[in-house]
């Protein structure tokens, strides 16, 4: 740590004293925002450059993982809710990515199938923020990354977001093995 940083530290933390700590909220209230930003700048450059949204990214990879899927097997795995995942379903098959085959034996039974182009999309692109999250919490010791979870599930907590369902998102090594698999042509 340089010698600019050990001094914004001391002088923040030292006004948190003197203030109360509201100079403390507003750093954390500001950090959530900025990580609130973050995901959004990443979900637009995911759409504006792969014209395919978060939630579209995650089922198509979900369907590709597992060759076929139903819906309900997709809105499990990626933590959807059917209703959800009917317009995510729609707007993926609009674009060419899936398909979806009725069973000829179970007319309710609708498989859902990944097209080569989907296929290709899948292999072909990132997923922006869970990359990046993963490439910074690297660079943490063990230790480091342990405070972290645990501050961040405090705050989680004192925020009454404990109970929310986290936003779906796949495992992060399972993606890019996946996409590794893809990209070799095999599952």
């Amino acid at each position: 740590m340089d010698a600019t940083t050990k001094k914004r530290r001391h002088d923040d933390t030292r006004a948190g004293a003197e203030d109360g700590g509201s100079r403390c909220d507003f750093r954390i209230l500001n950090a959530v925002r900025q990580i609130i930003r973050a995901a959004d700048i990443d979900s637009r450059k995911l759409a504006a450059d792969h014209q395919v949204t978060a939630p579209q990214l995650m089922c198509l990879l979900a369907v590709v993982e597992k060759g076929s899927a139903t819906a309900t097997d997709i809105a499990e795995r990626i933590h959807l809710s059917p209703s959800t995942l009917v317009g995510v379903l729609d707007r993926l098959e609009g674009k060419g990515l899936i398909r979806r085959v009725r069973d000829v034996e179970d007319r309710r039974r609708v498989e859902v199938t990944v097209s080569d182009a989907g296929r290709v999309l899948a292999s072909e692109t990132p997923f922006p923020l869970q990359y990046s999250l993963d490439k910074a919490l690297k660079q943490l010791s063990d230790r480091q990354r342990q405070r972290l979870a645990t501050s961040m599930e405090r705050l989680a907590e004192l925020m009454g977001a404990r109970e929310t369902e986290p936003a779906p998102m796949l495992e992060i090594i399972a993606v890019h093995k996946r996409q590794r698999r893809i990209a070799r042509g095999t599952r």
